[in-house]
């Protein structure tokens, strides 16, 4: 089972390679950070603010290559923690069936938000950050 999350916080550091995103549960008060590159906190942060770019970027472009061929983002799933690395899956509904693609957190958060899909954690994920 998971959990729903919106994304709550975006902390982005000019001086340091990595950023910081928070998220939060949608019906409870359990957050988590997650650490990840400045290129996919920039995407996710024009993303938010609606800043359009010339030419579509590396998640507008999935995002359209997906649309293109007739499927949908359903959800993302960051499904497991190892070794402080988070792992995520994006769930596609593509001719009556789900596929799930193997992608880092970051990627699929850029892409969740481009799209607008819910962001689930799974339990055990929730259950491990929050100790």
């Amino acid at each position: 089972m998971s959990i729903q999350m919106e994304l709550h916080k975006i902390i982005i550091s000019e001086n340091q390679e990595q950023q910081i995103i928070v998220l939060k549960e949608v019906d409870g008060d359990r957050k988590f950070p997650i650490v990840i590159g400045s290129p996919e906190a920039y995407a996710i942060d024009r993303r938010l603010k609606g800043i359009p770019t010339p030419r579509p970027l590396t998640h507008d472009l999935l995002a359209n290559v997906i649309e293109t061929m007739g499927g949908s983002i359903d959800h993302i799933e960051i499904n497991d923690l190892q070794a402080h690395t988070f792992f995520a899956r994006i769930h596609i509904r593509l001719n009556n069936r789900t596929l799930e693609i193997d992608s880092r957190p970051s990627d699929a958060i850029a892409l969740g938000i481009a799209t607008m899909v819910p962001i689930h954690v799974a339990d055990h994920v929730l259950e491990e950050v929050s100790r």
